[in-house]
């Protein structure tokens, strides 16, 4: 048996067995009290003169501290700042936009070296990966230009992949189909195209429904890496059936059978998929060529002088539990002690932070192995926390509702993309490109398309009062995470959607605006 399943059966029947107790109190859970230093500068009068002496006091500070908590788990925040960055989808999606096939003078390796690899590859492989010069020059751009991406998505594969090929196998699919979710997504869970398709495996909200994955106000099953692959597995199965071809499976998951059927016609019967690339759409066009470049580059990665540093949590350690009360991820982060963009990382279906109850739905949380016990043998106290703390907010939660594809917002006086993205839980990367904009500027009327993650007519985030807003000087050494861990529940992402920031650098001096509460 698998050792992580028998841990996993053994805290789950210590579960079982707190339940069939009396009901934990709300204030069961375990707490320990740790002391701080607070110190602060004064000026003191010496022999007339100010100085500046430091003064320092100890405080007593309260944090929960669970009966089996291990202890605390070090975390590399730079780490964590690269593997929760999303800044790679957008270049994914503009390299296979506007990729060029004309040789570079460029060249990682001789274009002998390439052959005998490719033939190798091709020979291993039921897609068709032979030599052509195409394929080389889109091999050379990504070496040349995009090793430091493809070094963390090579990261990230040690985390998705695990569960990818888990999915393809149950479905026949060859393996090698798990380099489809870097070319759509860029394995971001929460990556939006400038069309609304979404998730790992971008699928539109149709599509979704097609494949049974839901979407409301609270979750969007497409961001699901398990429930997503598991369709897209459904729906490149039934692709190849139509068309008994990988590649042109490939095409038409991207574009849609009826383009691949128009260019075999436009061809003259050629079914090819390099011989009918010219009649595809332009995305497509460069579609096939990327996930081809792009296994040639995992599969070689080693030859090609890459190594992953490996994921902080691998797939195979972690575990899930089923919720039976609403809770937060704020909660959940307090209580563990684990970060929140961990678990953000860990449960990106859920769009808003909650993790809702609904009798008749799966809603798992899914945390590190040595963590599930922990929440298992406590479960009835957290939940009994949770819910008191749920009752002493001022506004009540949103209903679960289901969610509109999309909306046409109407710019009014005082509106900026960072305000607007916050409101419906976006990023201003996405506004602009969904809308195609060059700039952040704005004129009043003008109308948006917007593919909201938060639900229509929230306003938690836009309602503000000024008292609320912080002003953060950035100073020497300063970078967007390192700010992020100084303000409880602010993250990277809130305080690029709030300076209307769509990079990462930051010069001293640079004032930030930051929401408190």
């Amino acid at each position: 048996m698998n050792k992580f399943v028998f841990v996993s059966s053994l805290l789950l029947f210590a579960g079982h067995t707190l339940q069939a107790q009396d009901k934990p109190a709300v204030d069961s859970i375990q707490k320990k009290n740790i002391q701080i230093v607070d110190s602060i500068k004064v000026k003191k009068i010496t022999n007339d003169l100010p100085t500046t002496v430091v003064a320092t006091q100890l405080k007593d500070s309260m944090v929960f501290s669970l009966e089996d908590m291990a202890k605390a788990r070090r975390i590399d925040s730079l780490w964590l700042q690269e593997l929760f960055a999303t800044g790679r989808f957008e270049e994914m999606y503009g390299t296979v936009q506007n990729q060029s096939y004309e040789p570079l003078p460029y060249k990682e390796e001789s274009t002998e070296v390439l052959k005998q690899r490719l033939a190798k590859l091709n020979a291993r492989t039921p897609f068709n990966v032979e030599y052509n010069a195409s394929l080389e020059s889109v091999i050379n751009s990504y070496l040349k230009n995009r090793r430091k991406t493809l070094t963390r998505l090579m990261a990230l594969s040690d985390y998705y992949f695990p569960m990818f090929e888990e999915q393809l196998d149950r479905y026949g699919l060859p393996l090698e189909m798990k380099y489809l979710a870097i070319v759509e997504s860029a394995l971001d869970p929460r990556a939006v195209s400038r069309v609304g398709a979404t998730g790992l495996w971008q699928f539109m909200f149709s599509t979704g429904k097609m494949f049974d994955l839901d979407v409301n106000s609270y979750v969007d099953e497409r961001s699901d890496p398990i429930m997503a692959t598991e369709a897209a597995s459904k729906y490149l199965f039934s692709l190849y059936n139509s068309l008994e071809d990988w590649d042109l499976a490939l095409a038409a998951y991207n574009s849609g059978p009826g383009n691949v059927a128009k260019a075999i016609r436009r061809s003259g019967g050629k079914k090819n998929y390099w011989n009918i690339r010219s009649y595809l759409p332009r995305e497509t066009a460069g579609y096939v060529p990327a996930f081809l470049a792009t296994m040639y580059i995992f599969e070689y990665a080693k030859e090609l002088g890459f190594k992953s540093e490996g994921p902080t949590i691998p797939y195979i350690a972690t575990d899930t539990v089923k919720v039976k009360k609403m809770i937060t991820f704020d909660q959940i982060s307090e209580i563990t002690s684990i970060p929140k963009e961990e678990i953000e990382y860990l449960n990106p279906s859920y769009k808003l932070g909650i993790i809702p109850y609904i009798e008749d739905e799966n809603y798992v949380l899914r945390l590190p192995v040595d963590q599930i016990g922990k929440f298992v043998a406590n479960e009835d106290a957290i939940y009994a926390y949770a819910e008191k703390e749920l009752n002493e907010r001022e506004k009540p939660l949103k209903e679960l509702i289901d969610q509109p594809e999309r909306i046409r917002y109407r710019v009014r006086k005082g509106d900026y993309l960072g305000k607007i993205a916050e409101r419906y839980g976006v990023g201003v990367s996405q506004i602009k490109r969904w809308n195609g904009l060059r700039n952040n500027n704005l004129r009043v009327g003008q109308r948006l398309t917007v593919y909201p993650r938060k639900p229509v007519g929230s306003s938690s985030s836009t309602t503000a009062s000024t008292s609320n807003v912080k002003t953060y000087t950035v100073k020497n050494g300063d970078s967007l995470w390192s700010i992020s861990q100084k303000f409880p529940g602010v993250t990277v992402e809130k305080i690029k959607n709030w300076n209307d920031i769509s990079g990462t650098n930051l010069k001293p001096g640079m004032k930030l605006k930051i929401q408190k509460g």
